[in-house]
């Protein structure tokens, strides 16, 4: 079994943002396989997510997009749990990429939950979380939200969104 080094487990946190004994611990279980220890901690930042999805969210930031021209925006409310993860760079990233997904795909609600009796339309083009996410189409916006609330430690959720077009 190679030798889990410093280097390694400074690679791993600069990639995932986990603490070093967690860095450590993914390591060695994974016998300094960078990559499969990468995975190990996202699976493990996912169930804690999950552990955390019926915490209160009552802060988080209000982000808008305007399209070059002016002609289509969108506002989004993203929340959390404490004002210091809605001050961090990821999550400032991930608010600021939604609203350009509402803005380019106009969805109509936010997951299948919320779609309505009758409307036969596919969810992945209607509901906001089962979208493709336009910059990377492998993943979905629930896919980010879920893992921006692994790296944050905290419960994440688009609470709203809006969409004004010119002519619609």
């Amino acid at each position: 079994m190679p030798a889990v080094t410093v280097e390694l487990i400074r690679t791993l946190r600069e990639q995932t943002g986990a603490g070093i004994s967690d860095c450590k611990k993914a390591l060695e279980d994974t016998s300094g396989d960078l990559d499969k220890a990468a995975e190990a901690l996202r699976q493990k930042g996912f169930e804690q997510a999950a552990k955390r999805a019926d915490r209160e969210t009552s802060h988080g930031l209000i982000e808008s997009y305007i399209h070059t021209g002016g002609r289509v925006g969108a506002l989004v409310q993203l929340g959390c749990e404490t004002d210091f993860v809605a001050r961090t760079d990821e999550f400032r990233a991930l608010a600021h990429d939604i609203a350009m997904q509402v803005a380019a795909m106009s969805p109509v609600y936010l997951s299948e939950d919320d779609k309505e009796d009758g409307d036969d339309r596919p969810a992945a083009q209607v509901c906001l979380l089962q979208q493709p996410f336009i910059k990377d189409g492998s993943r979905t916006l629930a896919d980010l939200v879920r893992e921006t609330a692994a790296q944050t430690g905290e419960n994440v959720r688009v609470v709203h969104f809006s969409r004004l077009a010119l002519g619609e």
